[in-house]
């Protein structure tokens, strides 16, 4: 993961890590507006031949930083970053469940975004 750097395409949602030329792996997430802004990563994916490598892990730790600067909260509807909180809480603060539920539904207003 030393060579890999995450970057943040805001426009599209996703928090990238990149190695060399490549996209080796990325979480998908959106930007909640209300109740309150947060945001709401949905899926993590690291490509096969760059699993194991810690990938997720780094973007999933980028995820919860990037909130913290921006002073918002993080509600994880991905299982591998609910997995990743539950497993580093001094990094993840607990999602609240009224955020949690507005992701879901903002969801389910947008089927064909994920």
């Amino acid at each position: 993961m030393s060579d890999t750097q995450i970057r943040d395409d805001r426009v599209v949602g996703r928090l990238e890590a990149v190695g060399g030329a490549e996209v080796v792996g990325h979480i998908e997430y959106f930007v909640l507006d209300a109740p309150e802004r947060a945001l709401v990563p949905v899926h993590t994916i690291v490509e096969p031949a760059h699993e194991g490598k810690g990938i997720a892990g780094s973007l999933a730790r980028e995820l919860y930083a990037v909130a913290e600067r921006e002073g918002v909260r993080v509600a994880p509807l991905c299982p591998y970053v609910v997995k990743w909180a539950e497993r580093h809480p001094e990094a993840a603060p607990a999602p609240d469940p009224e955020l949690l539920r507005a992701a879901e539904a903002w969801l389910v207003a947008h089927p064909g975004r994920f």
